[in-house]
């Protein structure tokens, strides 16, 4: 019934119940984030990661957490997988779990925020004292009308850490602050908010924008191999136990936010050694040599990263299982990814992913032409199969030893989404671990 109602009525008419739905939600949960230290992390990738690996940190640091996240949420020591397709919960759902944290004992809480949650003012009611932001790029514009409009969806959570109330907790006063990527253009419309503090960080090999900030931690020395990153921060060094650039990005962004909370860097630096793959992101096989990597990057940029990292595995052929999403996603994105495959990977699997109501058929098609139109031929190094199961299959089948198998598009999620509003249980690690017992099993 929502989901039809939804397809008829205005999404401005929605707005006002949005908003009063969400205060009505933290009323009647007591406003449980008043009571803990609240990050909120955006940006357009690495939010999820980013996220968790803060999350990470602050456990390895001996604190209670909790955490949600477009893939889990977390409640002290109890991890859930979220079900739901969407990365900020409803407007009731955000403040019950925050109610559970807080039960729980949680003193830090991590929220990841997306742009349409924030246009569905999912994060109203929620009392941050951090904001991070981690990039941006094109993405979600037909959802936002144009990249302004996006910009300023993140922008408005930097501004609800300004306005939001200040907490003292255990006798402490807690600063408002903001976390921004100093390698990013938009890093200086992020910041400019009053706050307590804003502290940035960066890479030093690249550029390095003009923002006003309280404090820096910068990374220089940076070495990246097949089994993870060495850099130098602050004459410290630290090696990350993870696989690519934009990996070690995310980390960065954990470190500096955790630096943030009055944490020292040594014992941060520490505790970043300690810290474990996303599942997901860059979640890895292996079948006869050949290395299978799930990961979701979802739109051009995120692949183009995920690419770099790949390219440390030095491999002999990319196999790639590929898709887009349809529900409003944009539609420009199609043809892009197909362009961007046809020329880094050997073989392009399109299939399905998450149509929702679009036309699964003519999503594939749309991104093979991307394809085709970047020099592919069809049949020879570019299929299209609109069963995922099978073409994570013909992608296993293909890989010999030193190729490296993508698929990409879903990560860790736990469904489908189909049409009417229906999901259907599916999860692209489970597909990967069926073919390669099947693959085995008829070898």
């Amino acid at each position: 019934m929502l989901h039809r109602i939804k397809k008829v009525v205005p999404a401005s008419w929605l707005r006002p119940y949005h908003y009063l739905l969400a205060q009505g939600a933290a009323v009647l949960y007591c406003y449980p984030s008043k009571r803990m230290q609240v990050i909120g992390v955006t940006g357009t990738n690495g939010k999820s990661s980013t996220t968790q690996l803060i999350g990470q940190l602050l456990i390895e640091l001996g604190e209670t957490v909790g955490w949600t996240t477009t893939d889990s949420f977390r409640v002290a020591d109890q991890v859930l997988v979220n079900k739901q397709k969407m990365t900020m919960l409803g407007r009731t759902q955000t403040q019950q779990m925050l109610h559970r944290m807080w039960k729980a004992h949680c003193r830090y809480v991590i929220v990841e925020v997306s742009s349409q949650g924030i246009e569905q003012f999912r994060h109203v009611g929620i009392q941050f004292d951090t904001a991070v932001f981690t990039n941006l790029t094109p993405e979600h514009l037909e959802a936002h009308g144009g990249f302004e409009n996006y910009k300023t969806a993140k922008q408005r959570l930097f501004e609800a850490v300004a306005v939001s109330a200040q907490k003292i907790l255990k006798g402490k006063r807690i600063p408002k602050c903001v976390v921004v990527n100093l390698n990013d253009a938009h890093a200086k419309e992020m910041a400019a908010v009053n706050v307590d503090r804003v502290v940035g960080f960066a890479r030093a090999d690249r550029d390095v924008f003009d923002v006003r900030v309280d404090d820096m931690i910068e990374a220089s020395e940076i070495t990246h191999t097949r089994t993870g990153t060495r850099a130098r921060i602050r004459g410290g060094e630290v090696s990350i136990p993870l696989l690519g650039a934009y990996y070690f990005e995310n980390v960065l962004a954990a470190i500096t936010t955790v630096t943030s909370l009055g944490f020292s860097l040594s014992d941060v630096l520490a505790a970043a050694e300690n810290v474990h793959p996303i599942p997901g992101r860059l979640e890895r096989f292996s079948y006869k040599g050949a290395d299978i990597i799930v990961d979701y990057a979802p739109e051009p940029y995120a692949l183009i990263a995920l690419y770099e990292a790949v390219s440390l595995l030095h491999p002999k052929r990319i196999i790639h299982v590929t898709g887009s999403a349809g529900g409003g996603r944009d539609v420009a994105r199609r043809a892009q990814i197909g362009a961007l495959a046809s020329k880094k990977d050997t073989i392009v699997i399109v299939t399905n992913e998450d149509p929702y109501d679009d036309d699964p058929l003519q999503i594939i098609r749309d991104v093979a032409q991307g394809a085709i139109d970047g020099g592919m031929v069809e049949g020879k190094n570019i299929f299209c199969l609109l069963d995922r199961q099978e073409a994570i299959q013909q992608a296993i089948d293909a890989a010999r030893s030193g190729d490296v198998v993508l698929i990409t598009g879903k990560g860790s999620e736990p469904v489908m989404a189909v049409a009417q509003g229906r999901k259907i249980p599916w999860d692209d690690r489970d597909a990967v671990r069926k073919a390669i017992a099947y693959a085995e099993h008829t070898a």
